[in-house]
């Protein structure tokens, strides 16, 4: 299924409900992703930061950081490729589909466990030492819960259709709908018949990029990448002063 073969009949079986779930919610999702980062970026700049806990606690933070980063960074590459790029690209410079979903189901849940088990170590930490606990605002509250239900779902789907189950095909439908909403040609018929799962991952997702703004996950748009590129410092040995002569033959003659 791709996007020329959606028929009439499939558009015109499109509901109230379907309009409102996979056009006007990711629309005012992305309304506020963008409205939302500029009116943090004019109103709260101080606040533009991680707020790490690192010195409350670092155990936790020292293996869950890592992996939750590194895992996120690889889910969200594969994602890019998956819903970004039609099946058509990349068999054009010589991937097969075959190739392409074997690579991306066993990629993908390698990513995603890295990052299950990273963000589990993070909320853990959060919910078990009371220090870091203390220190959890309101904006805190609805990201991990609302991550936390993204990324469960997401890997949740993978292993149910395409490791476990009988594979489904979500370039055919769910990137056919995700690409049409930024070319402004939505597609919801594209997307209404997929497996449930997906649909949930999605829906969380956009209401992910709606809190973005508002949560600490501001910080990705600062990160440190100009020091890859920024001049050493040279840090250079201040000389001992030399001591003074008198002082010297007056320590010699105490002695």
């Amino acid at each position: 299924m791709n996007a020329a073969s959606l028929s009439p009949s499939a558009a015109e079986a499109v509901s109230g409900t379907d309009l409102l779930l996979w056009v006007a919610v990711p629309y005012v999702c992305l309304a506020v992703f963008v409205v939302g980062h500029v009116w943090r970026y004019r109103q709260d700049q101080f606040g533009w930061t991680t707020h790490t806990s690192q010195l409350l606690e670092h155990r936790w933070l020292r293996w869950g950081s890592p992996l939750f980063h590194l895992g996120a960074f690889m889910v969200i590459a594969g994602h890019v490729v998956g819903l970004a790029i039609p099946g058509s690209w990349t068999e054009a410079v010589g991937i097969s589909e075959h190739a392409y979903h074997t690579t991306a189901v066993w990629a993908g849940s390698v990513a995603g466990l890295a990052m299950v088990a990273g963000l589990g170590m993070l909320c853990a930490r959060r919910l078990l030492n009371r220090t870091v606990r203390l220190g959890t605002d309101r904006s805190d509250k609805l990201l991990f819960p609302l991550l936390s239900a993204t990324v469960l779902l997401g890997i949740t789907a993978t292993a149910a259709h395409n490791v476990f189950g009988a594979g489904y095909d979500y370039r055919s439908t769910v990137s056919v709908w995700f690409r049409g909403l930024f070319v402004l040609q939505p597609q919801p018929e594209a997307v209404i018949g997929a497996p449930l799962l997906f649909q949930l991952h999605a829906l969380t997702a956009f209401l992910l990029f709606a809190a973005w703004p508002f949560t600490r996950l501001v910080h990705v748009w600062s990160a440190p990448v100009g020091y890859l590129v920024r001049p050493y410092l040279v840090y250079r040995r201040r000389a001992a002063p030399a001591a003074a002569p008198g002082r010297q033959r007056s320590a010699s003659g105490s002695r």
